[in-house]
């Protein structure tokens, strides 16, 4: 079983521009281009993948890059754990604190097809420091899922 000491190889995607920088002494990054998602465990790349995304860009991407992100959503839905981390709250969509034009009832929408119909789910998680934490908490989760088996 792996514990909280336990060293954790995360590997986060080479096209990221602004890889979190993990508290914990006990995660080792490793930078490496990634099929899907910006966050994975060193191998089990094709198997677990997080995409992290801050307000503004997660709104281009539902809206604006739809084509695109749709794709990657395609073979996020494949893994056995995939998500979208987004560096906000719901209210932040909601009071439309982001850049786009975009309807805040058009995000809402988009982000539940993403949830219902490609059967991954989208955490909020208010900003950018909350959102590291429950990235390296999932994975790390994740981890001791697949060492214990």
């Amino acid at each position: 079983m792996a514990s909280r000491s336990e060293p954790l190889s995360v590997v986060v995607d080479t096209r990221e521009q602004e890889p979190y920088v993990f508290a914990s002494e006990h995660v080792a990054v490793v930078r490496r281009a990634l099929a899907a998602g910006d966050y994975s465990l060193d191998g089990h790349e094709t198997t677990v993948a997080v995409e992290r995304k801050s307000l503004d860009d997660y709104v281009a991407s539902v809206i604006v890059e739809r084509e695109r992100f749709l794709r990657e959503l395609a073979l996020l839905a494949k893994y056995e754990l995939a998500c979208v981390v987004v560096e906000a709250t719901l209210e932040d969509v909601i009071a439309h604190r982001y850049r786009s034009g975009a309807h805040p009832n058009s995000v809402v929408g988009a982000t539940l097809a993403i949830i219902v119909d490609h059967r991954v789910p989208v955490y909020f998680c208010g900003d950018r420091q909350l959102a590291c934490r429950i990235v390296e908490g999932i994975l790390r989760r994740y981890h001791k899922k697949v060492r214990a088996s």
